[in-house]
């Protein structure tokens, strides 16, 4: 597939994965414990894994304790005792992310190019204002829409929905970009243009139709419209 840039009128972004790092979640682990790498894995999949199931069971609370469950989750299955102190001080680090490399000054061509671009993620309003904060992209994001709003996470269509409605655009004239193909391809499914934003090289889904392009930075979104 190939990505319609007369369609595109607005743009939206995921956070986690795809504007900031979130292997710094990893390193604080490493501050209290020696082998941090698989509690983090697992704290990631498992959080994702909530936000999922609570979409078709009724079982919805903010993404942040969500994120403090999973983690709670993973540490108990590795057999790993830290206090209640100690587990919210390492998930405090959602708060102070660092941003790409490449995303400021790619996110400046594309406002320079014409486009609105928006926060669309999971993360619940409060980590969404402390992210574009820390970041430093206050002055480059026209808005966040957070999954909080109507209690709904991606991949559900009706979230997608929800930000076409915040940015006044029709959602098939929305490109959506993000990290996690799960969310790319609910984009699509909403009737977005999908982005898949690879920054790692990693595999497609070979489940999933392809999205409409794929890069590597937002430089490369920027190059494919254009600007």
């Amino acid at each position: 597939m190939s990505l319609d840039t007369t369609r595109c009128e607005t743009i939206t972004v995921d956070s986690y994965g795809t504007l900031v790092d979130p292997s710094a979640a990893e390193r604080a682990l490493a501050d209290t414990i020696d082998d941090p790498r698989p509690v983090s894995d697992l704290w990631r999949t498992r959080s994702l894994f909530y936000t999922m199931v609570s979409n078709y069971v009724d079982a919805y609370q903010s993404f942040y304790e969500m994120n403090r469950d999973a983690l709670q989750y993973a540490l108990e299955t590795h057999a790993v005792e830290v206090s209640a102190d100690q587990r919210d001080e390492i998930l405090s680090v959602y708060h102070e992310l660092d941003p790409f490399e490449d995303v400021r000054s790619g996110i400046e061509r594309l406002i320079e190019g014409g486009y609105d671009v928006y926060v669309l993620s999971n993360g619940n309003p409060e980590m969404l204002t402390s992210m574009v904060t820390h970041a430093d992209l206050d002055d480059l994001i026209a808005d966040t829409i957070s999954a909080h709003e109507i209690e709904t996470f991606k991949p559900h269509v009706e979230i997608y929905r929800h930000a076409a409605g915040r940015t006044g655009t029709p959602i098939r004239n929305i490109t959506h970009v993000a990290g996690p193909s799960f969310d790319v391809q609910g984009a699509m499914h909403a009737g977005m243009q999908g982005v898949w934003l690879n920054r790692k090289g990693g595999s497609w889904d070979p489940f999933a139709s392809d999205p409409d392009s794929t890069v590597e930075t937002f430089h490369d979104v920027a190059d494919e419209l254009g600007v």
